[in-house]
């Protein structure tokens, strides 16, 4: 968590949160990028399940919720000094789920979905979008990658999460 309170400081004041919806824009900073000038593709990662948690809690009526799968897609590099929109939305939030993915391969065009089948009690399954967006006109944007998170809901919120909870609490549009 204290990642992601330490990156949250690169965020500017665009993040927005609700059991529906959490959306935000990052400045790609050097804090943010690897030697070769670009983002880290860990870092999309962890806005990914940093997201899908936020908006997970918010939808499971702030109970704690862990992350148990992560599957990203990195589909083209965002650089230093890019603005970065990123988007979550549930695509499941209900008490059970069941994912099917496979790979589908086409003459013109390759769709790709990973082989897995997962059942979980009680869970959320998000997915989480990162655009390169152009600061001078918002609606021009490209796919930086796409990920899917699925987290295990209602949990016991422990003791030292409650501040952390109450703050989001406070921020949220329920």
């Amino acid at each position: 968590m204290g990642l992601w309170i330490s990156l949250s400081m690169q965020w500017d004041s665009s993040l927005k949160t609700s059991p529906h919806r959490v959306t935000g824009r990052l400045h790609v900073t050097h804090t943010c990028c690897q030697p070769l000038v670009v983002l880290y593709g860990g870092l999309s990662a962890l806005i990914a399940e940093g997201m899908a948690s936020l908006g997970a809690h918010l939808a499971s009526g702030f109970q704690g919720v862990a992350g148990i799968h992560l599957s990203i897609n990195h589909v083209k590099r965002s650089e230093l000094g890019d603005l970065v929109l990123a988007r979550a939305t549930p695509v499941n939030a209900g008490k059970t789920i069941q994912s099917y993915e496979l790979d589908v391969f086409g003459s013109m065009w390759v769709r790709h979905l990973p082989i897995t089948w997962f059942m979980a009690i009680l869970g959320q399954v998000w997915e989480v979008r990162l655009w390169k967006i152009d600061p001078s006109n918002s609606r021009s944007k490209s796919l930086v990658s796409s990920s899917r998170v699925t987290l295990l809901c209602n949990m016991p919120l422990p003791e030292y999460g409650k501040a952390a909870s109450e703050n989001i609490r406070r921020h949220a549009k329920l």
